[in-house]
């Protein structure tokens, strides 16, 4: 007889190179400097890191953030949007990865959206 902890294959955890964005949610707030960033991940089995930055149309990094081993699969983080001279778009980039000191980082995958600065709200 099988016992089936889950029932949803696609819920069940997930081994490193398996592990995916299954969503990047980005919400441009009103104040045009400010952007929800919100993640969606498979089930894993060992937490993953997370890379993200944001550029402006010249490839100047305008912001970023690092998650580190999260434990959450769905979350959302707020990022600011810190350059001189605002613009009108933006590219957006997350990194999921594993890193450990003693191994070289290996990402697993990359998801690559673009920002409208001028429309608020969800994207």
């Amino acid at each position: 007889m099988e016992i089936k902890f889950f029932d949803d294959s696609f819920g069940m955890p997930k081994s490193r190179e398996d592990v995916r964005f299954n969503r990047l949610g980005l919400f441009l707030y009103e104040d045009l400097r400010r952007v929800a960033v919100g993640f969606d991940i498979t089930p894993f089995l060992e937490p993953p890191s997370i890379q993200m930055t944001i550029r402006n149309p010249q490839g100047e990094e305008v912001s970023s953030l690092y998650v580190i081993e999260t434990v959450d699969q769905n979350f959302h983080l707020t990022m600011h949007l810190r350059d001189e001279e605002p613009s009108d778009m933006y590219e957006v980039t997350a990194v999921l990865y594993y890193a450990t000191p003693e191994k070289e980082r290996i990402d697993v995958d990359t998801v690559r959206r673009t920002l409208d600065a001028t429309s608020p709200g969800e994207q």
